[in-house]
């Protein structure tokens, strides 16, 4: 990646909104020449009796994870022209992306999508806003999660 290129990072997750964070961080991508990143994390293994199941264990968390990743990659190659940076890691989805975004200075906006449902907007926005924005070294565009791709086509 080029020192001047904008990284958007995207975090893959269970929950249905990340969509709409990925569709903008695609277009914003293709339309300043940037990159999209995508970033998920596999539950910890604590499977301490049978060393052989928990690295099992491991192995196939990690490996759908990538697959998942992948399968992705290609929606964001298929709008931007580019394949994503992938990262995935193990262990609790806000610690992780704290420790990525600190160890990780290509990465030049983090772009979250906020719970279509309103109110709450979803546990990691919720974190980050509350405890953490202040010490992010970077910009982080929430968009929200009920927006079409239309709508989000006309804003990026």
């Amino acid at each position: 990646m080029g020192d001047s290129e904008r990284v958007f990072l995207v975090v893959v997750d269970e929950s249905r909104e990340w969509r709409a964070a990925l569709r903008f961080a695609c277009r914003r991508a293709q339309r300043t020449g940037g990159r999209v990143a995508l970033f998920t994390t596999t539950d910890p293994v604590d499977f301490q009796h049978w060393i052989a199941v928990e690295q099992a264990m491991r192995e196939e968390r990690w490996e759908e994870a990538e697959s998942r990743l992948r399968a992705v990659g290609e929606e964001v190659q298929a709008i931007t022209g580019r394949l994503p940076v992938l990262h995935i890691r193990e262990g609790y989805p806000v610690e992780e992306l704290l420790a990525l975004l600190a160890t990780e200075p290509a990465v030049s906006v983090l772009v979250l999508a906020a719970s279509a449902e309103g109110g709450d907007p979803g546990p990691l926005i919720r974190d980050l806003t509350s405890r953490r924005l202040g010490s992010l070294r970077l910009p982080v565009t929430i968009i929200p999660g009920r927006l079409s791709d239309a709508d989000i086509d006309a804003i990026s």
